[in-house]
């Protein structure tokens, strides 16, 4: 009985397996050697927030079991940003400030990706990649076209969501490691 009480549910269990693998692949140096994310706190969430986006995408598609699996991806990621501002310093008070404006910067960005993915939109992902990875000056408009890096980095994504369609949704669900493609390539 106490073991039922403290095992973790399938749902728990694949959405860790799917954020600590998602979190290895946004880590990959050519992101930031080849493809030029800025190696900083913010490239570094852009990536995370990319590749969750891509995979609660593919998830959703598997109607109940699907969704509860990205729930779960969506919790474990922000129990780790949650404790990754703690060690920062954040103090608690901060914390769940933090983590909402986190919250919303992800789901913007999700539908963004989202959206355009869906319409085949090419420049609609590149400026949205361009907007949200290589931010302009405050001072400065909003670029019109995607610069090379945004439209490389997007071809990289269409690539990763190509792949995820071809892999088989259940076993995304029972968490197996997604197969993103080689950035560089």
């Amino acid at each position: 009985m106490l073991k039922a009480l403290f095992s973790k549910s399938p749902e728990k269990q694949a959405g860790e397996s799917l954020f600590a693998s998602l979190v290895q692949s946004a880590r990959r140096p050519v992101f930031y050697a080849e493809l030029s994310v800025p190696d900083t706190l913010d490239g570094r969430f852009e990536l995370i927030v990319l590749h969750a986006a891509l995979v609660m995408r593919r998830l959703r598609e598997g109607e109940a079991p699907g969704r509860a699996v990205a729930q779960s991806v969506f919790d474990v990621m922000f129990k780790d940003f949650a404790a990754a501002l703690r060690e920062m310093g954040t103090g608690d008070s901060k914390v769940g400030k933090n983590v909402r404006t986190m919250g919303e910067a992800f789901y913007g960005r999700a539908r963004a990706y989202d959206e355009a993915l869906n319409t085949d939109d090419a420049a609609a992902l590149g400026l949205a990649i361009e907007r949200n990875f290589f931010p302009v000056a405050a001072d400065q408009a909003e670029p019109e076209e995607a610069s090379a890096a945004a439209l490389a980095l997007a071809a990289y994504v269409r690539s990763a969501a190509e792949a995820l369609q071809a892999q088989p949704l259940d076993a995304l669900i029972q968490g197996e490691a997604p197969a993103f493609p080689d950035p560089a390539a």
